[in-house]
């Protein structure tokens, strides 16, 4: 068989500018393909795009990664918008959680990351804590912190010990969604990992593994997918 085709969630932003060129763009971290291509995988891009296709760009894949990003729109999690919460991101919003629910839906294995991991609990009832302290170590700057897993869970089974992780984000898992463990907390007791139980591979990351070298994480959406 050859390596999975992983797709990974991108953002959509205006006025972006290459060489003579300023225009709307799709736009992905190099990280990202790295990771899923050292892993053993071969990285696609999913830009936003009609929810309604979710399912149908689903079915081709044999992975999902949903990427970090800017916060998710506290409406969809029923609260009022914090001072603290950052622009909006409504196409995304909309469709990664079609990515998501197809994926949950067909069994496809499913990862998100940061933000990705915060729109996993979203999707499944979930809410958010819409600002913390600590997790950002300066704008544009990536920190690191360490997590430990809960033992026992899929997370464990990657990753058995602490590990200092690479981290930036100022948001964070709040009531858990239905269904999902917590699988990592933060040393101040902060969500760091979700899973779903069961046969179907489900895992949420709040760190940035596409900024390190520990490819456990991604090795084991590669495995499932294969």
């Amino acid at each position: 068989m050859g390596r999975p085709l992983v797709g990974v969630s991108t953002y959509l932003e205006a006025g972006t500018r290459w060489g003579v060129w300023e225009m709307e763009a799709a736009l992905l971290p190099a990280g990202y393909p790295r990771l899923v291509r050292a892993a053993g995988g071969l990285a696609v891009m999913l830009p936003p795009d009609d929810p309604a296709l979710a399912r149908e760009t689903v079915a081709r894949l044999d992975a999902v990664v949903v990427a970090g990003g800017p916060d998710v729109d506290p409406a969809r999690y029923g609260a009022e918008r914090s001072p603290h919460t950052g622009p909006s991101a409504p196409e995304r919003d909309a469709w990664e959680l079609a990515l998501i629910r197809a994926a949950l839906d067909s069994g496809t294995p499913l990862l998100g990351i940061c933000r990705g991991h915060q729109l996993l609990n979203v999707a499944l009832g979930g809410t958010l804590v819409q600002h913390l302290d600590g997790h950002v170590k300066d704008t544009g700057v990536v920190g690191h912190h360490e997590v430990t897993p809960v033992p026992g869970t899929r997370y464990a089974g990657l990753v058995p010990e602490p590990c200092a992780v690479p981290t930036y984000h100022h948001q964070a898992v709040d009531r858990l969604g239905a269904g999902l463990t917590a699988s990592a907390h933060a040393a101040d007791g902060t969500v760091e990992a979700v899973e779903l139980p069961g046969p179907a591979w489900v895992l949420g990351v709040q760190w940035h593994p596409e900024m390190g070298d520990d490819l456990r994480v991604m090795r084991g959406l590669i495995v499932a997918a294969t």
